[in-house]
């Protein structure tokens, strides 16, 4: 049986940790490099970063922070914010990320995932896909939950699987920095309709949510942020608990 992973999500902007409920209200959680040391200590499993005002005059600054980061950690971490070509991936990875967090721009260009992951294999590739319930369907929303696209969710997951992610980080925005818990039923109907790993996110509140949605869901793994970054939950404390709940982790 797979371990189940915990993850904490690190919203960057200038090399602080900013975090919103739905999407906005940002309030700064911290030094980047610090955070990433701090959770890497606690038993992360992974990290994710993503870069919530990626410009191109920026970019520069995200390679640094991921050189530094890969300094302190050792294990795994996604990134991502503002890609959009094959050579932006490359960059990331040779700086030392594992793994590139792509959203808007495989919405914009689906065919990027394809360029992506026959170049660097489907394992460095995340599809990161926010959704919010419109009229009764969960719709597909890019550009930091701005943007309502005319994809449904479940629909676009299986897309982007065929065109060769090997992972998929599914928000619900409605349930993001509520704390009322992941969006257990659609993650569920995710889970059964692909073949890759499932990312919840959105809604972490209290261990509970977590042990709800792998035995629920069944997802792969679990994302939070403001949970882990205001020091509501340790991430070792979280493992244990869920490891006492028949969750298999590492601990």
């Amino acid at each position: 049986m797979l371990t189940k992973r915990i993850i904490p999500c690190l919203d960057v902007k200038d090399r602080r940790v900013v975090k919103g409920t739905n999407f906005v209200n940002l309030k700064d959680a911290g030094d980047a490099v610090e955070l990433a040391y701090r959770y890497y200590m606690e038993g992360a499993d992974e990290l994710i970063f993503l870069d919530i005002t990626a410009t191109e005059e920026k970019r520069n600054a995200l390679i640094e922070l991921v050189r530094d980061v890969g300094k302190v950690i050792r294990i795994p971490f996604t990134v991502g914010g503002g890609i959009t070509s094959v050579d932006d991936i490359e960059v990331l990875l040779n700086a030392g990320a594992d793994k590139v967090s792509l959203n808007s721009a495989i919405v914009k260009n689906p065919h990027l995932i394809e360029e992506a992951s026959k170049k660097f294999g489907s394992q460095a590739i995340v599809a990161a896909i926010d959704v919010k319930l419109v009229n009764g369907i969960k719709q597909v929303f890019i550009k930091g939950g701005k943007e309502e696209t005319d994809l449904v969710g479940l629909e676009w997951c299986r897309k982007v699987v065929e065109l060769g992610a090997g992972e998929i980080l599914l928000t619900s925005m409605d349930n993001d920095g509520t704390k009322n818990g992941f969006d257990n039923d659609f993650l569920r109907l995710v889970v059964n309709s692909v073949a890759i790993p499932v990312i919840a996110s959105g809604g972490a509140g209290s261990k509970e949510h977590f042990l709800d949605s792998f035995s629920i869901a069944n997802v792969d793994a679990c994302l939070a942020a403001s949970l882990f970054h205001y020091g509501e939950i340790n991430i070792g404390e979280l493992k244990k608990y869920l490891s006492k709940n028949n969750i298999v982790v590492r601990i």
